[in-house]
């Protein structure tokens, strides 16, 4: 149960002072429904104020004035504004006003009245003004108007300066807790306790103080990545406490293992080996796979796969399109039957007596492996003995869809596997609660993608030696982002690019984009893989997965508009024959910064793990991999790119706690489970990490 300690700050927003049903809804979607989501919504900017008058009002800063109102203007036609007329002791200053409708403005402010006036000083002309002022009041309550003024987010009903006030009257509610943090950590951090830390956050005097390096910001993002450490670590533990099928190294496994025509890599041997310890242990394996484009992750999967199958259990891969389902099914299907492993495909398209007949085999036992798309976890989809589910592209589902693949059978062991290798911090961040497999190591024989970097202006050139390539039986893959011509974008379009590029070039080109027909697709790329084409104009749908070895050139088009992970990701699909490959980036001159940075990473190397961090840092977490679709979550005042060390920090710190004190009974175990109650990251919440 919750501590009754934190009671306050776990009411209803509504229990504010101001908080009406008028204003609740602005302010539920702008902080969130509790007094403790206001604590953590930390201020944007500061407004300094100083004195002055008329003739020294400067331009563009906001100040502050003694002034007498002397004269209000109505607007004589509409859309004209209302001008109240001030004067000091130096001059005049007007004040500025949009849609005033009625006398209430000169009924507060009437003629000869004295005023203190504070806003944006601006001219019009001669003549000193101030749109909308942010203070106008009587010279008795002039202290009211702060020299520094916080300012907060705001919405669409509700202002700056009444968050400010929601979130003072919160923080007169936050209580003083037993300090958590390890005594000589904070110290060494210098960093203050957590209610002060509070008290400095939304108290900044200066920009410094708004900094994301701030102490109190650093200790308050500490404890922030340390809830959400220890949630993943419990987590952990609980699903390592999930009895599950034994699965152990088999003869179908051995002889697979044999018949490869190539030896595994160090990476490839130790990933295996690591996964094979987990099916072995009796308890419930949560593992991801990383590995970079053409490191060898359907290899480790066959392997996993055949140590079901020689268990006499069975299992599944799921795929997140029916290209990647079916090439899984082509390649694996032919060395799992070689070792007497049955294996079928299913996917949206199977009907009928074709689909009745897999069903069948599955519910039966008669087929162990199954390979498909969503169509995997559909209800009339059953298996007599799952223990192995392998999900491809796993940033593609969401939790609840592996989840409901895992509930056909009983303790069911889940590999996840990912093409797009992921910074460490970002690993620690969503998969947290995962153990984390690297193939970091490429096949022998694996040759470097020539690539570089070519202005559009010489798309003729290219395009020349592109037909001299196809024409000697190279194959290429063009890849445009979008699919028809938009009006709010310039890129080139896929549709006119496959026309332009059919009569500049003499071998046949398909179209394959996201909004075709699957059979459409899929009859694409046979044709393409099967070298009836010489070519293919896509979109991004090409990116994960697809394999067709004898493409050996790359052409991406208006490539500074793609993300870093994405280019190499889309490199990838070339370089998995033996000949030469190469990889043109076109791009529209001049570059940003950060877009010449992109394509100068990009040229300089194909280490898919350094490009990720590189990434990640250019983008400032971005969304790399669909991370909101797959739980990556919403930190209030930690940044993982800024905090990164403080991320690393907290999940040492977690483990170390959990190891001491794994029930968090000892005085500073009880302290820590006032901080997880406080964050309350639990495994059912919507963000909670995938």
């Amino acid at each position: 149960m919750r501590p009754e300690i934190l009671f306050p700050l776990f009411a209803p927003v509504s229990t504010l002072k101001g908080v009406g049903p008028k204003l609740l809804p602005a302010v539920e979607k702008l902080a969130g429904p509790l007094v403790r989501d206001l604590l953590f919504l930390a201020p944007s900017n500061l407004v300094f104020r100083t004195q002055s008058d008329a003739v020294s009002a400067r331009e563009g800063e906001v100040q502050t004035f003694a002034v007498t109102i002397g004269q209000h203007l109505r607007p004589h036609k509409i859309g004209a504004p209302y001008k109240i007329r001030c004067f000091d002791q130096t001059g005049f200053i007007n004040l500025i006003y949009f849609k005033v409708f009625g006398d209430h403005l000169e009924k507060a402010h009437p003629v000869g009245a004295a005023r203190v006036v504070s806003g944006k000083v601006e001219r019009f002309g001669n003549e000193v003004q101030i749109a909308h002022p942010d203070w106008i009041v009587p010279p008795e309550q002039a202290g009211d108007i702060p020299e520094v003024e916080t300012v907060y987010p705001a919405s669409a009903g509700v202002t700056s300066r009444q968050v400010r006030r929601f979130v003072l009257n919160a923080l007169e509610k936050a209580p003083d807790l037993t300090e958590w943090q390890d005594p000589a950590f904070r110290q060494r951090q210098r960093w203050p306790g957590w209610r002060e830390s509070l008290e400095a956050l939304h108290a900044p005097q200066t920009q410094a103080d708004l900094s994301l390096d701030a102490l109190p910001r650093r200790r308050l993002a500490y404890d922030e990545f340390l809830a959400h450490q220890l949630a993943l670590c419990r987590r952990k533990s609980s699903r390592r406490a999930e009895a599950a099928p034994v699965l152990k190294l088999g003869a179908a496994s051995a002889a697979i293992d044999a018949a490869l025509p190539f030896e595994l890599t160090g990476a490839q041997r130790r990933a295996i080996g690591e996964i094979r310890a987990d099916m072995a242990s009796g308890y419930a394996m949560a593992r991801l796979l990383q590995g970079d484009v053409g490191a060898g992750k359907t290899v480790v999967g066959v392997l996993a796969l055949a140590d079901a199958a020689s268990s006499g259990f069975q299992g599944a891969l799921m795929a997140p399109t029916e290209i990647l389902a079916r090439q899984h099914y082509e390649r694996i299907g032919p060395m799992l039957q070689a070792a007497g492993i049955n294996a079928v495909l299913l996917t949206g398209r199977d009907k009928g007596a074709g689909r009745a007949e897999k069903l069948r085999g599955l519910a039966s036992g008669a087929v162990q492996v199954a390979f498909g798309t969503h169509a995997l976890f559909q209800d009339e989809v059953r298996f007599k003995n799952l223990a192995l589910a392998i999900v491809d592209e796993q940033h593609r589902f969401g939790v609840a869809q592996r989840k409901q693949l895992q509930d056909k059978g009983q303790g069911v062991h889940l590999l996840s596997m990912s093409a797009t290798p992921i910074p460490r911090t970002l690993e620690l961040t969503q998969y947290g609660d995962l153990d984390v497999s690297r193939l970091d190591e490429k096949p022998p024989g694996r040759k470097p993608i020539a690539t570089r970097a070519v202005p559009t202006a010489r798309l003729s050139e290219i395009t020349a030696r592109l037909d001299a390539a196809l024409k000697s039986g190279a194959q290429a893959y063009w890849i445009c982002p979008l699919v028809a011509e938009s009006e709010v974008s310039d890129l080139a379009a896929a549709e006119a690019r496959v026309v332009d590029l059919r009569q500049r070039l003499g071998v046949p080109i398909g179209l394959v984009h996201g909004q075709m027909p699957a059979a459409e697709k899929d009859a694409v790329m046979a044709d393409f893989a099967d070298g009836r084409l010489g070519a293919i104009v896509a979109t991004t749908v090409v990116e994960v997965g697809v394999d067709v070895p004898n493409a050996t050139i790359m052409v991406i088009e208006h490539a500074e508009r793609f993300g870093l992970a994405q280019l190499h990701q889309l490199r990838g699909r070339v370089g998995r024959g033996s000949g030469e490959s190469s990889c043109i980036l076109l791009y529209d001159a001049p570059l940003s910064e950060s877009a010449r940075i992109r394509l100068d990473v990009l040229r300089q190397t194909d280490d898919g793990f350094l490009i990720a961090e590189e990434d990640w840092r250019l983008r400032g977490g971005g969304d790399l991999l669909g991370l909101k679709q797959s739980g990556l979550p919403d930190y209030k005042l930690a940044d993982p790119i800024a905090h990164r060390e403080l991320l690393l920090a907290a999940a040492d710190d977690a483990r170390l706690i959990l190891a001491r004190d794994p029930e968090l009974t000892s005085p500073r175990g009880q302290a820590v489970r006032v901080l997880t109650e406080l964050y309350d990251w639990k495994p059912d919440r919507p963000d909670a990490p995938a």
